[in-house]
Order: C-alpha cells, then structure tokens, then sequence
C-alpha cells in the first residue's frame, strides 16, 4: 500500500468515474481495465495481489460491486477505497435510475429493443476479457489451465453452481496440481 497524494486520490477517483460508465454487465467487466490502470500503468499493485483481490471480495458475500473497495484499500488504505467505491459507483447508480425509469416507459419501441439486444454480446465480450485477465497468472501451468478450461466447459453445459468450481480449485491449489 502505497501513501498517495491528492493529485493520485483524483486521478483515482476520476479513472474509476469513467469505468463506472463503461461498466454494461457490472463493474467486474471493467476488470481488464482496472488491471491496466492499477497494475500496468501505475504499478501500485502486482499481478499476484490484484488477482488475489478480486478472489477475495468476490468471494466473501455481499455485492458483487466490492471488489472494487479492496482495489481502492490496497492501493492507498480508507482514501484509495473510497475514491474507488464513490467513483464507480455515483455516475452508474445516477444513469441507471435514469435509464430504468425512461426506459420502462418505452421498453416495447424498436430502439430500446436494439439497445438491449445489443448489449448482450457486448456484455459477453466483456465478461471474457475479464475472464482472460484473471486467468493470466496460472499461464504455463497445465493444471490451472486444464481447471479453468474444465471450469468454462462446466458452466456453459450445466446448471451446476460456480461455487463447486471454487472448492475444486480450492481442492486443486491445497494439493499442489495446479
């Protein structure tokens, strides 16, 4: 953790403000970003713990979304979490109630019907990015490859909970496969 000045809290705060807007699917789809930001860009933070934050916050229970306060925390303690949480959080949470309420009274013209139809394979495309980043540190690892490829195979032709997934890699990692 690093101490940041207020020029580097802003900075913060602002990147987080824009990915806050590009966050279609949830904030965990700006995953990819984030990593370039934090880690690439600045590093703040290395490979290892930015992958370790994300699997713990997401992890433990509550929102999806708190990911996003632990990036902030192992960045720059209480004031790196706030700026991260206050900046994803206030443009999103605005637009959203906006767009909820102007696009239920309209939910049935062409336009919105695109709109969320397109969407979806950007949400996708998204999420795979997300997916490809946090899989980069088990690179070169045949037993971690083989777990997320079985882990992907899994969730597309099952109904099966992720969280089976989780206690295999648990399982995978105590043993040392992978």
């Amino acid at each position: 953790m690093t101490g940041l000045g207020a020029a580097d809290l802003l900075g913060l705060f602002g990147h987080f403000l824009m990915l806050s807007l590009l966050a279609v699917g949830g904030a965990i789809t700006t995953t990819p970003e984030m990593h370039r930001y934090l880690v690439i860009e600045h590093a703040w933070m290395t490979d290892t713990q930015f992958t370790a934050s994300v699997a713990i916050a997401q992890a433990a229970p509550g929102p999806n979304v708190l990911f996003v306060a632990v990036m902030g925390w192992n960045v720059a303690g209480a004031m790196g979490a706030l700026a991260t949480m206050a900046g994803i959080l206030i443009p999103s949470t605005a637009l959203s109630l906006w767009a909820t309420r102007w696009g239920a009274s309209r939910r049935e013209t062409r336009g919105v019907r695109a709109f969320t139809t397109g969407m979806t394979p950007l949400t996708i495309g998204l999420l795979l990015a997300t997916g490809w980043v946090l899989a980069g540190p088990a690179a070169g690892r045949v037993g971690a490859m083989a777990l997320v490829a079985a882990t992907v195979v899994v969730s597309m032709r099952t109904r099966i909970s992720p969280m089976w997934a989780v206690g295999a890699g648990a399982l995978v990692g105590a043993l040392g496969w992978a």
